[in-house]
C-alpha cells in the first residue's frame, strides 16, 4: 500500500497564501523544479509537512497569477504531483454563487460538476483508450474529512461562546461566525477567462449549477485518471450575473409616488471599482477560512489514512484501460510510466 501523501493546489488568493503559510510554518520547505512529459508545471511544487503528514503545495495560476484559467498545464500539473508520489489532492478555487444561499465568502464542498470547456484537454491517455469512471468527480472520503473539518470549526466557535449565524439554507451549511461551510453544490465549469452573459448564467441555474467557476476541469478529471483522490474547497467571491442588483429600498419621508416611481427605474450600477475591491476583500476572507479548514482537514487525513488508501479513485485504472495492452506503444507505456505502470508492467 502506498505512503499517504498530500497535495494542495490553490486558485485566486490561495496559492500565495498556502506558500506564505508553508514559509511560516517553521519547518523545512523543499523546492521541486520538474519537468514532465506535458511540459514544466504552473510553478515548482514546495513540500512542506502539516501534522506530520508530507505536504506538497502547487499554485495553480503560477507566480503572480499570469497563467488564466485557459493556459494553465492541468497535464503537467497532475503528472508532476504523481511523480512526487501524491495520493491525495485537497484543490482550492474561486466561484460565483449562482445560488441565493451560497453567500460571498461562504465556503462550499461540492459534491458534482458540469464541464463546459473547449480549449482543454482532458486526458493523458492520447494513445490508448481509457475510459475511467466519473460518475462522482470528488472523492467521497476527502469530501467527509473536509466536512468534518468544518463541523469542529463549528463547535470550536461555540465553546468560546461566539455567536453563531443561524441562517437557514436548503442543503445543510455548516455555519459560524464569519462563514458557513455548505455540504453540497454542483459546480459549472465554463472556459472563461470573460465571465458569463447573464443569459448563461441564468441558463446554468437551469441545469442545476449552484457555483460557476474556471478551473475544476479538467483538473478533478486528470486526477481520476492519475489515480489520485481528488476535493476541492470552492471560495465564494460574489453572486454570479443572473441576480439583478436590487433597487435602493425607499426610506422614511419618501412619498409614495416617489417610491412608485423608484421601484419602476432600473436596478442601479454600482461602481465597478467598489464592486472590486468587495470581490476582492470577500477573496481575502474566504482564503484565510479555507486555509484554517484545509489544516484543519490534514490533521484529520493523518487519523484516516487507512480509508483515504482504499478511496475510489486509488483503483480507477483498475478496469478503464480498454486498449489491447499487448499492443500500446512500448515508448508510450515508458512516458506515462508514473501513471498506468503497475497495469502494464508486463508490456512495456
Amino acid at each position: 500500500m502506498p505512503e499517504l501523501k498530500i497535495a494542495l493546489i490553490g486558485g485566486t488568493g490561495l496559492g500565495q497564501a498556502l506558500t506564505t503559510a508553508a514559509a511560516e510554518s517553521g519547518t523545512e520547505v523543499k523546492r521541486h523544479t520538474i519537468d514532465t512529459p506535458f511540459g514544466p508545471p504552473s510553478d515548482a511544487v514546495l513540500e512542506t509537512t502539516w501534522a506530520g503528514l508530507q505536504v506538497f503545495i502547487l499554485s495553480r495560476h503560477g507566480p503572480g497569477h499570469l497563467l488564466n484559467p485557459s493556459q494553465i498545464p492541468f497535464r503537467a500539473n497532475l503528472f508532476a504531483l504523481k511523480q512526487l508520489g501524491v495520493t491525495h489532492i485537497l484543490a482550492s478555487g474561486a466561484v460565483g454563487s449562482l445560488r441565493e444561499e451560497f453567500k460571498p465568502r461562504d465556503l462550499v464542498v461540492p459534491d458534482q460538476i458540469i464541464d463546459k470547456t473547449t480549449r482543454r484537454i482532458g486526458t493523458f491517455y492520447d494513445n490508448a483508450a481509457v475510459h475511467v469512471e466519473f460518475a462522482e468527480p470528488f472523492c467521497p472520503v476527502l469530501r467527509q474529512i473536509l466536512l468534518e473539518a468544518a463541523t469542529e470549526r463549528r463547535s470550536d466557535e461555540a465553546t468560546e461562546g461566539k455567536t453563531q449565524d443561524s441562517s437557514t439554507t436548503q442543503d445543510s451549511g455548516l455555519s459560524t461566525q464569519h462563514f458557513s461551510t455548505h455540504d453540497r453544490g454542483c459546480y459549472v465549469c465554463m472556459e472563461g477567462p470573460a465571465f458569463s452573459t447573464r443569459a448563461e448564467s441564468l441558463m446554468h441555474r437551469l441545469w442545476g449549477g449552484d457555483l460557476i467557476g474556471m478551473t475544476a476541469m479538467p483538473e478533478a478529471k486528470l486526477a481520476k485518471e492519475a489515480e489520485i483522490s481528488y476535493a476541492l474547497v470552492a471560495l465564494v467571491t460574489d453572486y454570479d450575473c443572473w441576480r439583478n442588483n436590487k433597487p435602493l429600498t425607499p426610506h422614511a419621508g419618501i412619498t409614495a409616488s416617489a417610491a412608485s416611481a423608484s421601484a419602476n427605474q432600473p436596478p442601479k450600477k454600482p461602481d465597478a471599482h467598489e464592486l472590486l475591491n468587495e470581490i476582492l476583500e470577500n477573496v481575502h476572507v474566504a482564503t484565510a477560512n479555507a486555509v484554517s479548514l484545509m489544516k484543519r482537514a490534514v490533521e484529520l487525513m493523518v487519523q484516516r489514512s487507512e480509508a483515504l488508501l482504499a478511496a475510489p479513485a486509488q483503483k480507477a485504472l483498475e478496469l478503464a484501460i480498454w486498449s489491447d495492452k499487448s499492443r500500446i506503444d512500448p515508448d508510450e507505456v515508458q512516458r506515462l510510466a508514473p501513471l498506468w505502470m503497475k497495469y502494464l508492467g508486463n508490456h512495456a
